[in-house]
């Protein structure tokens, strides 16, 4: 774990192998290995990585960042955008801006643009008791856990819960609660548990339920997304 902290400039992760987990006060996201972070100058965040993580991290002036979100976000990581960001660790940290290593930063600048952003985030409610509700939920994530659950442990109706929590996550109840079961479900597959403990753990009736759930949502099946080999069991 890396307390929190910021950095004056912006940054950007890229892991080979390994989970990140970024949170900040709003929100947590979830990076899998071949992926990367964009993290806005002067953001508060804390890390936790999982698994044997291998990071590479470039700094972007704030002039430099403007054009980018003002909000952490995972995004792809084309294989020209690691090659790119390879080079650039084997420059000095005062380099020529004329030349080749000022061109090389110029083009990562033009590249960093162009990063396609992936849902790989969990926003939290402002609202203080829905925002406990919230986070209680991702210490314990269960998929059975109900509209109606919720609204009644916070005294509310259930029409009156739907449309709070959609103005505070921007999300149905729905979606946000399988959106926070696959994406705690990545470390822990990270950390080496099989996929059979975390889909029951989740309230998945067997490990196909969950892979395939995991399939719609991502694309892959949850092994092969997070560049794990192995079996469902």
């Amino acid at each position: 774990m890396i307390e929190p902290h910021q950095h004056r400039r912006g940054q950007l992760l890229s892991a080979a192998s390994g989970v990140v987990v970024l949170s900040t006060a709003e929100a947590t996201w979830v990076m899998p290995p071949q992926r990367g972070m964009w993290i806005p100058p002067a953001t508060e965040h804390h890390v936790r990585m999982v698994g044997d993580v291998s990071l590479q991290s470039i700094f972007v002036e704030p002039d430099a960042a403007a054009a980018m979100p003002d909000h952490c976000q995972v995004v792809g990581i084309t294989p020209f955008m690691r090659s790119l960001m390879t080079e650039a660790l084997n420059l000095p940290l005062e380099y020529e801006l004329e030349g080749r290593a000022g061109a090389l930063m110029q083009l990562i600048e033009h590249e960093l643009h162009a990063l396609p952003m992936l849902p790989l985030s969990l926003h939290f409610p402002a609202h203080g008791p829905l925002s406990l509700r919230c986070r209680a939920f991702v210490q314990r994530p269960n998929i059975h856990e109900t509209i109606d659950d919720w609204a009644q442990a916070l005294g509310m109706s259930r029409r009156a819960f739907t449309r709070l929590f959609r103005r505070e996550t921007g999300m149905s109840f729905v979606a946000w609660r399988q959106q926070a079961s696959l994406l705690c479900a990545m470390p822990r597959l990270a950390a080496g548990e099989p996929v059979t403990t975390v889909a029951i753990d989740l309230g998945y009736e067997n490990p196909a339920a969950f892979t395939l759930m995991f399939r719609r949502a991502f694309g892959s099946p949850p092994l092969a997304y997070l560049g794990l080999r192995g079996t469902a069991a």
